[in-house]
């Protein structure tokens, strides 16, 4: 793995997709934005130009699992997108467990007083940051275990 540059995490829904970045040494995560889409086509555009906007060394998406671990027709959605993803964008693309990201994230926007049409937006951005964040962390811990 690359141990420095950004790092993009996406938490992809069919409406919304929420972005977030690393920090260039891989420590910390940060909302960026939402990116909407009417259409898979218009929204595999979107995500992929804000994407390289950013021109991350990889991207960490979230793979919404069900309560056992196991992928559902949720999932299988979300990897179809991370393949045209790839393919449009070029870039290495990790998987990352969703599943309780969202609840969290609506919490840290109640927790910021965020209410209505307001929160949704910023939940996706929250929910892609915490989902990137997870991943950077243990990233670093294999890292650490390593002699």
């Amino acid at each position: 793995m690359d141990t420095t540059g950004i790092i993009v995490g996406l938490d992809i829904g069919e409406a919304r997709t929420g972005i977030a970045r690393s920090d260039a040494l891989q420590m910390l995560a940060f909302p960026v934005s939402v990116v909407r889409g009417k259409n898979e086509d218009e929204m595999v555009r979107e995500v992929s130009a804000a994407i390289k906007a950013l021109s991350p060394v990889r991207v960490v998406a979230g793979l919404p699992l069900n309560q056992h671990g196991e992928p559902g027709a949720q999932a299988r959605r979300v990897l179809a997108m991370i393949e045209r993803l790839k393919e449009a964008t070029g870039l290495p693309f990790v998987t990352q467990d969703e599943r309780f990201s969202t609840a969290e994230a609506n919490r840290v926007a109640r927790d910021m007083e965020t209410g209505g049409k307001k929160r949704k937006g910023k939940v996706d951005k929250i929910a892609a940051t915490l989902i990137l964040q997870t991943w950077l962390d243990r990233e670093a811990a294999l890292r650490r275990q390593q002699p």
